[in-house]
């Protein structure tokens, strides 16, 4: 049932509306345009409907809101709004419903009115409204031509057209439209000799305005083409001036012309004009006056209406060239000098140079020179002209580097001053002559102060002050440059100039100022200077300075040439890297070496150097080099340092060789004692050997076996009894230690005659070898004994020391000790020996042996007698005393006495 409602309330609606397109909102004006500048009203009116009012409205422009405050109601339907026009764009101005009903809703398309407002500028009054026509063939072209200058602002939306009119006085208009600035308007004929109105008029939307009328004889307008066939005439007779000759472009019937004429030297830029008063006629020719001789001259001629104000000049005609005749030079040559060390100590060389006279008048031929010494008093002497021929074609003169002269090179003293004189001369005549003094070394005039040189707008400027308290006649200023020098001439009151020469951008020059007094030269003030700066063409090439080390490495490089530097050198940046890495250093651009510093060893570098200038910079070459894996010095420190280390070992070694020699033989080399040697083969019982007294340092290993008198006999004869049993124990005994010598300090060992336990004396002498021997006391082999009563003795002897050969073989020694025993007569003395450790006080010994000699008076001791290299072991032991019998009754190899 709801929807069915619903149906039948837009059916009613539907059949309410309007025919459908019908809109309900209309803004009046519809699409303006409008001045910038100015307040625009529109109105909104609301037709054909009652269901809004103009309450119910409001403006948008472009796509804002404009504000209530500009809106004015003039009735319940209408409604107003004033905006200002501020800017050239397009702009969409709404009216709009702001009412919700469901019959605005559904239609509000209908409640909805916009405008589009375009925007321009009214037209401004075209000025400067000029119009020529030109000459076709020998007539006057009947097509005009106008240019214009508009004026006012254009706007992209409202643009501005133009309207060319021409009118002639009798009663024919005609006229050309454009949107640009300029137009051509055809006529059927050129009017000559009528008058003329022309006038631009300028028109968009907004309105149209004229430019001033242009009211004037058709010859105003006219330009006609240059004169034709113009040419100069040379005149010997008359080395200063030149004919000119031309043609009429036009015919006199149609316009009268005059004429305008200029000229200058050929290569100059500077042009001279004929003053009109002396051209202003209808002439066909003119001559040039006050010319310089031998002067290539360019000459050009136009033309216009004789009338005054009338007309346009005619383009000038094609150049036409003339030289005019010689005629003597009208001026001194310009003399200068070039001093330089002579050959000698007190002597200059001076090079006189000359550039031809500023008035040459013709080609230089040669040169006159006259050197005359100051101190000749006599002005018209024997001094005689040398003439130097100048070999220069003509186009070579037009050159000022080439019109310099090398005249002569003299050598002259330090203390001599010489003025010289010169004379310029052409085909035609001789100059006057120009001179100057070359003053003594020794006589040095003041410079000029603060000289300064700098760039301006393509020139070299200096500036300078005169020197002080004393006149200057001129100023002489030099510039050289890649062995070029040229020079110029300033008069006296002149201290601030440029550089007349034509000079190069990126080159060098030495700019001097010499102060002139009176013909004498002063000392230069010199600069260098750029007429203008860039960067280096080429950077310097390094190299290394000898070989790199381990961590460092001397760079060198040469500066760069003149003429590659381009500018001042400011610095100078090294590069270099050994990797990804880069490092760079900047020195000054004085310093031409460097040292790279906290290198790693043993590395690969590569390095380059850029050379700057206040315009830029420019790389050299890359130069590689590797450090060294040791530093210079370093191998031979360590060989050094092992040499010494080596030497120091090799001499301690031999200092403790040395000082402990007893130690190394000892060891290295036992001392042996030879029983060949020993003095107890030289015994002879009728030579008994001298008895020595023991040392102090032995007495502590002897000791003295105790024996009864009354025991005496019954001990020997024991001892003969028990001999051939205890023989075969001594022997293996002793074969068994072997030979040694026992010193005084050694411990105390077993004696035979203390224990008769051969075993338990191996035990304690394991490398030892006792000598042992028991001697009776009745003959040995048919010896005799003595009358005096002898007792037998035991004697013992121990040594560590190895067994001899004669050891080995002990029946070959007791052969050799039987024909030994053969040749001295037998004498009995006894001595024994025995190691005691704990007897070592001297007076105990000597107590003891006092009671010897008591109890044994017959007997006879004496030690026994070696060499002595033997008596005294090497290792400090002490000789034991042996008994005194013959050779063949006691063996130390045997280790005691063997029955015969």
């Amino acid at each position: 049932m709801v929807s069915v409602l619903q149906l039948v309330v837009l059916a009613c609606l539907a059949s309410a509306q309007p025919a459908r397109g019908e809109n309900h909102l209309v803004i009046a004006p519809q699409s303006p345009v409008l001045e910038i500048g100015t307040n625009f009203t529109a109105t909104c009116m609301i037709i054909n409907t009652p269901e809004i009012t103009a309450d119910d409205l409001y403006w948008n422009l472009s796509k804002t809101t404009v504000s209530e405050r500009q809106y004015t109601k003039i009735s319940r339907s209408a409604l107003n709004v004033t905006i200002p026009i501020t800017n050239e764009e397009q702009e969409w101005l709404f009216c709009i419903s702001k009412k919700v009903s469901n019959y605005v809703i559904l239609n509000k398309g209908r409640f909805i009115h916009g405008i589009i407002l375009t925007k321009g500028y009214r037209p401004g009054k075209p000025e400067n409204l000029s119009c020529v026509a030109v000459q076709e063939k020998s007539t006057i072209s009947p097509k005009i031509s106008c240019v214009w200058e508009p004026a006012g602002r254009q706007a992209k939306y409202v643009p501005t057209s133009y309207t060319l009119n021409v009118s002639i006085i009798s009663g024919q208009t005609f006229y050309a439209r454009t949107t640009l600035n300029q137009a051509e308007v055809p006529l059927d004929i050129y009017p000559h000799h009528m008058t003329l109105e022309i006038w631009v008029e300028a028109h968009n939307e907004l309105g149209t305005i004229e430019s001033e009328h242009l009211k004037e004889d058709a010859g105003w307008f006219v330009k006609t083409n240059p004169p034709s066939d113009v040419k100069i005439i040379s005149e010997k007779s008359f080395p200063t001036s030149l004919l000119i000759n031309w043609n009429h472009p036009i015919a006199e019937e149609y316009v009268r012309l005059t004429y305008q004429i200029r000229f200058c030297p050929n290569g100059a830029h500077i042009w001279t004009n004929v003053p009109l008063v002396d051209t202003d006629k209808y002439i066909k020719s003119f001559r040039l006056q006050n010319l310089q001789a031998d002067t290539v001259y360019v000459t050009q001629v136009r033309c216009k209406n004789y009338r005054e104000g009338h007309g346009y000049w005619s383009d000038w005609s094609i150049n036409a060239t003339k030289r005019t005749p010689e005629d003597r030079p009208g001026s001194k040559p310009n003399l200068w000098k070039i001093i330089t060390e002579g050959d000698s100590v007190n002597e200059r060389r001076v090079e006189i140079i000359s550039k031809d006279p500023e008035l040459a008048n013709g080609r230089i031929t040669r040169f006159d020179i006259r050197i005359q010494d100051t101190k000749d008093k006599v002005k018209n002497g024997s001094w005689e002209w040398e003439s130097i021929p100048v070999n220069r074609s003509e186009a070579d003169s037009s050159s000022s580097q080439q019109r310099i002269t090398a005249l002569k090179q003299i050598h002259l003293a330090n203390d001599k001053s010489v003025q010289v004189f010169v004379i310029a001369v052409n085909s035609v005549g001789k100059s006057d002559e120009a001179s100057f003094v070359i003053p003594e070394k020794t006589r040095e005039y003041p410079p000029v102060e603060e000289l300064k040189v700098w760039p301006h707008e393509g020139q070299l400027w200096l500036e300078w002050k005169s020197p002080k308290n004393i006149a200057v006649s001129e100023y002489v200023v030099q510039w050289a440059a890649d062995g070029l020098i040229d020079w110029q001439r300033e008069n006296k009151n002149t201290t601030h100039t440029f550089i007349k020469g034509n000079l190069e951008k990126f080159v060098c020059y030495n700019i001097s100022v010499y102060p002139v007094y009176a013909g004498r030269t002063g000392k230069p003030a010199r600069v260098e200077a750029f007429l203008e700066q860039g960067a280096p063409s080429e950077g310097p090439a390094v190299r290394l300075n000898g070989k790199p080390g381990r961590n460092e490495a001397e760079l060198v490089w040469m500066e760069i040439p003149l003429h590659s530097r381009r500018g001042f050198i400011t610095n100078y940046t090294i590069f270099y890297t050994s990797g990804t890495e880069i490092h760079k250093k900047t020195v000054p651009a004085n310093v031409t070496s460097y040292t790279l510093k906290s290198l790693l060893g043993n590395t690969k570098y590569d390095t380059w150097i850029r050379v700057s200038t206040i315009r830029g910079s420019a790389r050299g070459f890359n130069h590689s080099f590797t450090t060294l894996k040791y530093a210079s010095g370093e191998i031979e420190g360590i060989v050094v340092g092992v040499s010494l280390g080596f030497l120091f070992v090799v001499v301690m070694t031999m200092l403790l060789c040395i000082y402990k020699k007893d130690v190394i033989k000892e060891n290295f080399w036992p001392r042996i004692p030879n029983p060949g040697e020993s003095t107890i083969g030289n015994w002879s019982p009728d030579y008994p050997l001298k008895a020595e007294t023991p040392k102090e340092n032995c007495l502590s290993g002897i000791s003295v076996l105790d024996v009864d008198l009354c025991d005496g006999k019954c001990v020997f004869e024991e001892d003969k009894a028990s001999l051939p049993l205890k023989k075969d124990k001594y022997l293996s005994e002793e074969h068994s230690s072997g030979i040694g010598g026992s010193s005084c300090m050694s411990s105390p060992r077993q004696s035979v005659s203390d224990s008769d336990e051969g075993g338990d004396m191996a035990d304690t002498t394991a490398s030892t070898v006792q000598y042992s021997s028991v001697v009776a006391s009745n003959g040995y082999k048919g010896q005799t004994p003595s009358s005096q009563p002898q007792q037998a003795i035991f004697s013992r002897s121990e040594s560590t020391q190895p067994l001899l050969d004669s050891e080995e073989n002990p029946d070959m020694f007791l052969q050799e000790g039987s024909r030994q025993s053969q040749r001295f007569p037998r004498q009995p003395c006894f001595t024994r020996s025995a190691r005691n450790q704990d007897s070592t006080n001297p007076a105990d010994f000597n107590q003891l042996e006092m009671e010897q000699q008591e109890v044994l008076e017959p007997l006879d001791f004496c030690p026994l007698e070696e060499d002595s290299e033997q008596t005294t072991p090497t290792d400090g032991h002490s000789a034991d005393w042996l008994p005194t019998a013959p050779v063949s009754s006691y063996m130390p190899q045997l280790g005691g006495y063997r029955p015969q």
